[in-house]
């Protein structure tokens, strides 16, 4: 996977859990995954690829399955992520 699919991948498990609105603190999930972002960007540069354009087209082109399933993912490889919002996407990605 390059640096710009894994930064795909990221940015768009952060849009999967800015949809769970039924998490109440999801909230410090997001600041969580923005310090993971912030870290992957500063860690992994790449001066022909525009970051913040590539957000916000994944924001608008990328299904709401793909943004859970992302987010499922990872979740499971943060070491602080709460099961509680991993099962609550689970659910909500078994009624889509």
């Amino acid at each position: 996977m390059t640096i710009e699919d894994t930064y795909r991948y990221i940015i768009s498990a952060y849009f999967g859990v800015r949809e769970m609105d039924s998490y109440d603190l999801k909230e410090y999930v997001l600041k969580d995954i923005k310090e993971y972002i912030t870290d992957f960007v500063n860690q992994n540069p790449s001066p022909n690829f525009d970051f913040e354009k590539e957000a916000e087209k994944i924001k608008d082109e990328t299904s709401l399955k793909t943004k859970l399933q992302d987010a499922v993912s990872l979740l499971n490889k943060m070491d602080n992520a709460p099961i509680e919002l991993t099962l609550q996407i689970t659910q909500r990605l078994k009624k889509l």
